[in-house]
């Protein structure tokens, strides 16, 4: 194959509860990274699922992300290397723009969020996973952390990341267990970035030899 065309890129979906240090991970491992949180769905749609007993809109259900359009963009990385994504402000629960992605000649990119298990099956039938990963630090670790980036970056209301810190934290073994289930490898940081270490050097030497 001429160096002009590479060989199609795949991607490494790193996925965890809210908060237990997935974009640290994705920024450590210095691939270009598709930040999955930028598809949730805007605060006027109708689809959106609400806490049950509660007015709170569930931003941490599936059904609160637009799976289809993360999935279009993974797609055409993996074959332009460049695609549209959209600008989200989770403080205004909105889009605010769009932006242009590119990878390079990367042979591996990273799509993390806490959505990225909802597709792992989707990315495998479509031949573009290289790797899916779960991070885990225990729930009151990750509600510590969560808790201060949160209130931090203004995202939400106090009151408001107060019950969805609770929530979450009794709800974490679960997270952690479904996204296991639709295909993510239950990992560490250390674990994860050593993981990210290996598929990079495979990938990278597989396409040199192609190339």
């Amino acid at each position: 194959m001429s160096l002009l065309t590479p060989s199609p890129a795949r991607v490494v979906l790193l996925c965890g509860p809210s908060g237990s240090g997935k974009s640290l991970v994705a920024a450590r491992s210095g691939l270009p990274v598709l930040r999955l949180d930028d598809f949730y769905k805007e605060a006027c749609d109708p689809t959106l699922p609400l806490v049950e007993g509660s007015s709170d809109i569930d931003w941490d259900h599936p059904a609160s992300w637009d799976a289809e359009v993360a999935v279009e963009a993974i797609t055409r990385l993996c074959a332009t290397r460049s695609a549209p994504v959209p600008v989200y402000d989770l403080s205004l629960s909105a889009r605010t723009g769009e932006d242009t992605l590119d990878i390079g000649r990367t042979p591996l990119f990273i799509a993390e969020g806490v959505f990225a298990a909802e597709i792992v099956g989707r990315c495998r039938e479509l031949g573009v996973l290289a790797d899916a990963l779960c991070l885990t630090r225990g729930p009151v670790t990750t509600f510590r952390r969560r808790f201060l980036r949160d209130l931090k970056e203004g995202r939400k209301s106090v009151p408001f990341l107060l019950r969805r810190g609770w929530r979450l934290m009794r709800a974490e073994r679960s997270i952690v267990a479904r996204q296991v289930s639709l295909g993510a490898h239950p990992c560490d940081r250390d674990e994860a970035l050593g993981r990210l270490a290996a598929a990079t050097a495979g990938r990278q030497a597989r396409h040199e030899t192609v190339a």
